[in-house]
């Protein structure tokens, strides 16, 4: 399905001020479709052909929808849909006509004209919302639904008048408070004029033991919240509808969400809408994830002193060896037990269980290149990025490569040592080359009786569920080639 940027470029003479102004509405604007118990289809006119195409579409979660199909994409002739016409001729909403029973359902039909303001400058009509309202369930409206309907009726003004979506503001986010998690209605004073159940309910949790309707809500919310500490001016705004803002109160242990519509029709406030939900729930699981995601980096992070503990422990022993086998041998161990601390290093900063595996390359890389012989003077480069990875591809990973480019250097003897990584969307690739003596006469990786291709194979084939090939490199030198299958992670 084309996007909303996709048809105003193509089909419509609107500029990017006007394609900013539509996005923000649209992110908006399920509001306006709860409200109104309608759908939303938003009408854009077509470049020099005097018709419209719809541009975007919304249903509403409070009400059953007139449109099953999507309808994005679609265009209609001048004339055809005369509400819209009339609408964008006259820039007034347009609510006249009786309900149309084309499709066997009662539809009510409306159209609001959609303004932006223009600082210093004329108004520009950017598009027609049409409103479309599914009539087959009509009754007498309860108390709930006739504050929904008028508070709707202001919302659509407001959109008439360039006023909403509020300019300026910071964009709302996906968890702010909806219609039906809870609403009350503000007059111009900040006193509550109407209580949805649920937001009643909320405040209740809240410690609140009065009715809400009547009171000050500002003052009402700080009572509840705040003792003797200093009160919180973002709260006062929001609770008293007077800005475009979101806070949050916390009281008893409860904790809830405030999201304020400040009501501004014909140039003054006549009052508010705040939205309220109860996320308790929802933070204190927030919460106990940051507490665990602390709790694992702390983790890493004594595993990583734990390691180098070890290490300088094999390191001493080594020093105290006489036997230049057995020296070597610890030696390999420390720098083994150290390739992998580097990997727990990275993971105590990191706030996930993904790691930017070419800092650990990097270091991997500099750490065998101290093994080389001063003489020989060999510095490993590396040949493109690894990307991020899971830790339980990057621990075994940078035990491998810390293996290959310990035997080149020690057994190889190269002039050069590269490692080039290949990434790919579903393997990684890694080919580790040298220009040094290459394999010996005879060689089979299967009955090899290497340590570190041994360790090499069994992280690459057992851990990783990858491919292992060792051959000689064309020109001289060796070439070891790794392909590992990459599970999806953060993009």
């Amino acid at each position: 399905m084309p996007t909303l940027s996709d048809l105003v470029v193509r089909h419509t003479a609107l500029d990017e001020d006007d394609l900013d102004w539509l996005h923000s509405l649209v992110s908006d604007w399920q509001l306006l479709a709860d409200l109104s118990f309608a759908d939303l289809i938003l009408w854009a006119p077509l470049l020099g052909e005097g018709g419209w195409i719809a541009i975007a579409q919304m249903r509403p979660t409070t009400g059953p929808t007139v449109y099953h199909d999507d309808i994005v994409g679609s265009v209609a002739a001048k004339g055809e849909r005369p509400l819209i016409d009339t609408a964008w001729n006259e820039r007034r909403i347009c609510r006249e006509g009786d309900p149309d029973w084309s499709t066997g359902v009662p539809v009510r039909e409306e159209t609001i004209p959609v303004r932006r303001a223009v600082p210093d400058g004329e108004a520009r009509f950017l598009a027609i919302i049409q409103r479309s309202t599914n009539l087959s369930s009509a009754r007498t409206p309860s108390r709930l639904e006739l504050t929904y309907l008028q508070s709707a009726s202001d919302l659509a003004q407001m959109v008439a008048e360039g006023r909403f979506p509020f300019s300026g503001e910071e964009p709302i986010l996906v968890r702010s408070p909806r219609v039906g998690d809870g609403l009350l209605r503000l007059d111009r004073a900040g006193r509550v004029t109407y209580a949805s159940p649920n937001a009643l309910s909320a405040y209740r949790r809240l410690g609140l033991h009065a009715d809400l309707v009547g009171a000050e809500l500002g003052r009402v919310t700080a009572t509840l919240c705040y003792s003797d500490e200093p009160i919180n001016e973002d709260l006062m705004i929001v609770a008293s509808g007077r800005a475009a803002k979101e806070t949050e109160v916390e009281s008893g242990g409860t904790i809830v969400q405030l999201r304020a519509i400040p009501l501004i029709v014909g140039g003054g406030r006549i009052g508010a809408l705040v939205l309220i939900r109860d996320v308790t729930e929802l933070r204190r699981r927030e919460r106990e994830l940051m507490t665990k995601d602390a709790t694992i980096r702390e983790i890493h992070h004594r595993v990583k002193n734990n390691l180098q503990t070890v290490a300088a422990l094999l390191r001493l022993q080594a020093r105290r060896l006489q036997v230049p086998e057995g020296r070597e041998a610890l030696e390999e161990a420390v720098r083994r037990v150290g390739s992998i601390a580097i990997v727990h290093e990275t993971l105590s900063h990191a706030p996930e269980e993904f790691v930017d595996f070419d800092d650990i390359a990097d270091r991997v890389i500099a750490m065998a290149g101290e093994v080389s012989a001063p003489e020989a003077a060999v510095t490993p480069r590396r040949v493109g990025g690894f990307g991020v990875l899971p830790s339980l591809i990057a621990t075994p990973l940078a035990m491998a490569l810390t293996e290959l480019l310990q035997n080149a250097l020690q057994h190889g003897r190269p002039r050069r040592l590269q490692v080039v990584v290949e990434p790919g969307a579903e393997r990684l690739n890694v080919l580790v080359w040298d220009d040094g003596q290459g394999l010996p006469e005879g060689f089979d990786l299967d009955s090899s009786t290497s340590l570190g291709l041994q360790i090499v194979r069994t992280l690459v084939e057992g851990e990783l569920s990858g491919r292992l090939a060792v051959e000689p490199r064309e020109g001289g030198g060796t070439e070891v080639r790794l392909s590992i299958p990459l599970p999806s992670g953060p993009a």
